[in-house]
């Protein structure tokens, strides 16, 4: 049987898509159509159901599906390190928040750019790198959404716990700690909030996570790097909800207090994630792992 379809099939089985695989193949989606049919023939079974939008496996496809994925990938992994070795420099398309890509992602991978690895990033929302990187634009993205699917295989990163600071003057104003755990999240309705979104994703967390409410009204001020954010709320433009390990530097010196130590603190869960498979790629393989092990010290 031609391991050419039978890679086409692995693909379109983890898309989900005739057009998704074909972009992922670089093929057009005629051919893998046509690739697919043939198998079909070959075999005197359906493998696929075909749907509205995309396919969905039958029986005979996800055992099928079962039975070869882990060689083909094993093959993968074979024919890759051979060229990985004789490569000078292999390009690794990272994806993340541009905070925590800044932070954390980019500073752990510097021993393997050393290494001869080259590194390109993007930035976005979860559903923007989870759609990039299903699409091939990305190898590998750090996101807080777990995927759906088998295209895209998800493992846990890291907990990112969660901040509300504001400056020391807004934290006077406020009362205190003290006085904000005793009246909860009423002592902070007259405080502006600054956020990345509109949404105020954070905050609405936070405030259900430890007030068991809704923020009370619309942010003050909107920037969509959470730097950005936590500079206003140094500068006294009102509260914030930010990663401890992004605040700590700025909780130190001062320039912001924390106005509250909930018993327990609002987590936000980092997924590593690779389109399924692709870890069989050495230079993929190798900043997965890495990152993996600096995480642990996170």
């Amino acid at each position: 049987m031609d391991l050419a379809l039978l890679r086409t099939f692995v693909t379109v089985h983890r898309a989900g898509s005739f057009t998704r695989a074909a972009a992922l193949l670089g093929l057009s989606q005629p051919a893998v159509t046509s690739q697919i049919r043939t198998l079909e023939r070959q075999l005197g079974r359906p493998l696929f159901l075909r749907r509205p939008r995309g396919v969905t496996p039958t029986t005979v496809g996800d055992e099928l599906a079962h039975k070869i994925a882990p060689h083909l990938d094993a093959l993968t992994e074979i024919t890759e390190a051979g060229l990985d070795e004789e490569s000078l420099t292999r390009t690794l398309h990272l994806a993340g928040p541009p905070e925590f890509t800044a932070e954390r992602a980019l500073p752990a991978l510097a021993p393997l750019i050393d290494r001869g690895l080259a590194v390109r990033t993007s930035f976005g929302s979860a559903e923007e790198l989870l759609a990039g990187l299903a699409a091939g634009h990305h190898d590998l993205a750090v996101t807080t959404a777990r995927p759906r699917g088998g295209l895209l295989t998800a493992t846990p990163l890291c907990d990112e716990e969660h901040v509300l600071v504001a400056s020391p003057r807004w934290a006077s104003r406020l009362g205190g700690p003290a006085v904000i755990q005793d009246r909860g999240f009423k002592a902070l309705d007259t405080a502006p909030v600054v956020e990345v979104h509109e949404s105020l994703p954070l905050v609405t967390r936070y405030w259900s996570a430890v007030f068991d409410t809704r923020p009370p009204s619309p942010a003050a001020v909107i920037a969509a790097d959470l730097r950005a954010v936590l500079a206003c709320a140094a500068a006294g433009a009102g509260l914030a909800v930010v990663p401890r390990y992004l605040a700590a530097p700025a909780l130190d010196r001062g320039e912001v207090v924390p106005l509250l130590d909930p018993p327990v603190p609002p987590l936000r869960t980092y997924f590593l994630v690779v389109r399924t498979g692709t870890l069989a790629l050495p230079h993929i393989a190798r900043a997965h792992e890495w990152l993996l092990q600096a995480a642990t010290s996170w």
